[in-house]
């Protein structure tokens, strides 16, 4: 209906009507927000543009307390697109809230929005940022990366200059802790190599699959379900 040109709140007054709950994919940022005024069920973001990712942030909060056992004092190391993309913007608030030490790795050109550095610093982290990769795996405990976004890019041009900056392989994971897990929220395209699928730093298809139960978990608790 959107193609036809229905605006976002009919579609969503729309869905409205016949569901129990509505789950929004939408590549405008703040749609979820948008929709939840114009909806009596609850609504759920499932991605908006370039601004957040909750379902997928829950998912790996729950990958690595069951890895870590814990999130406080966890080093993890954000690496990658980290401009555009949402799921590191969701992760790094919701880390520095369990108290998590964070590091920011990335081209000069996609570092984390300041705005999502300062909530950082306001729940209490001093995230730090750096070009050097090897330098910032040394002593980590979580390394999670992102690919580079084409679709987010205004023009192709700066997607090419920066697209393959950083790719974990196992000669940089000789850098590692023994214990480093290695996370991706995917699809990856070339930022990690296939070889390090068969190590057992490899977390990222058992953080996949995490989200099944995460968010039957969360639909549950929204719809008014007792058993989880």
């Amino acid at each position: 209906s959107q193609k036809k040109g229905e605006s976002l709140a009919d579609s969503i007054r729309m869905a409205d009507s016949y569901s129990d709950a509505i789950v929004i994919r939408h590549p405008q940022e703040g749609a979820a927000r948008l929709s939840a005024e114009f909806a009596e069920s609850p609504v759920l973001n499932a991605g908006d543009g370039a601004g957040q990712h909750p379902t997928q942030c829950l998912l790996d909060l729950f990958t690595i307390i069951t890895e870590k056992k814990k999130i406080k004092g966890n080093k993890v190391v954000l690496l990658g697109d980290l401009k555009y993309g949402r799921t590191v913007h969701s992760l790094a608030y919701a880390l520095s809230l369990f108290g998590a030490e964070l590091t920011f790795v990335s081209p000069q050109s996609l570092k984390m929005p300041k705005e999502v550095i300062n909530e950082c610093k306001d729940f209490g982290v001093e995230p730090s940022s750096t070009s050097n990769l090897e330098g910032a795996i040394k002593d980590a405990d979580v390394l999670y990366a992102t690919r580079i976004q084409k679709e987010r890019f205004p023009d192709a041009e700066e997607y090419n200059r920066v697209v393959g900056t950083y790719r974990v392989d196992n000669e940089l994971l000789k850098y590692a802790k023994e214990d480093l897990i290695v996370m991706h929220p995917l699809p990856r395209v070339v930022e990690i190599d296939p070889q390090v699928d068969k190590t057992p730093h490899a977390l990222y298809f058992k953080q996949a699959f995490n989200g099944v139960p995460v968010r039957m978990a969360l639909l549950s608790l929204i719809l008014g379900g007792r058993r989880i």
